[in-house]
């Protein structure tokens, strides 16, 4: 957004959005717990990180993609009203970082309303609003690992964690590349008393992510953490909006 439109951007009733799918074009949740479940997606842009490997960089890296391009402003009712016209139950609520924006409340509130159940993905640095923490929302909330190429400082923001951990909402995923990272995330488990917790491989190939998961599996079994996939990788190629 431009200046003018910043200037009158309504912060609770509006979303800065990079793209939602999954209606006419069905596609699943591919990570974590609710892996292979049918699921819309919202995704908006904005984000507080800027990790390396990141597969999104058109929601928030604005050298290298055209934010007039990439990303519209729309009504949370808009989004409301297109979500309740599916029959889909599960909705995504992804990005970026969703929590920058204050319409994500609104948003969550007419999805439950509308008898929808909420996923919202986030890097975990910021703490959740006591108004989300509510029946038929979870967080799938993934600190990032000194792989991410962000400053520990950044990235990690004790008191979001904490709260997190003590909210009962939320579960945690890790995007890792080998082995000798499970101890990286085992100090951040004990520090915060994190779980569940789940491992995902880093890749946007399905050679990688074979390779990869095939190399973590039995360390992943051996501390008694859940293994996931990215399951959009696997069936679809990674293509966008899928």
């Amino acid at each position: 957004m431009d200046e003018t439109e910043q200037k009158h951007f309504d912060r609770e009733r509006e979303l800065i959005v990079s793209e939602v799918f999954g209606d006419t074009q069905p596609t699943f949740q591919g990570e974590g717990p609710s892996m292979g479940v049918p699921a819309l997606f919202i995704r908006l842009a904005q984000c507080n990180l800027t990790c390396t490997w990141c597969d999104t960089k058109y929601t928030w890296d604005w050298s290298r993609y055209d934010i007039k391009k990439e990303t519209r402003r729309r009504s949370v009712d808009e989004l409301i009203a297109w979500v309740l016209g599916c029959d889909t139950e599960l909705v995504v609520i992804t990005g970026g970082e969703p929590l920058l924006q204050q319409g994500v409340i609104r948003l969550v509130s007419g999805l439950l309303a509308g008898g929808k159940r909420v996923e919202i993905e986030t890097n975990g640095t910021i703490a959740p609003d006591p108004r989300l923490l509510v029946d038929g929302v979870r967080f799938n909330v993934s600190p990032k690992l000194a792989n991410s190429g962000v400053a520990e400082g950044k990235r990690i923001v004790p008191n979001a964690l904490a709260a997190f951990a003590a909210s009962g909402h939320a579960r945690f995923k890790f995007v890792t590349r080998s082995v000798a990272e499970l101890d990286e995330i085992q100090q951040l488990v004990d520090r915060f008393q994190l779980s569940p917790v789940y491992v995902m491989p880093e890749g946007t190939t399905a050679e990688v992510q074979i390779q990869t998961t095939r190399a973590l599996a039995d360390a992943v079994a051996a501390r008694k953490w859940h293994l996931t996939q990215r399951l959009h990788i696997l069936a679809f190629a990674d293509a966008r909006g899928r």
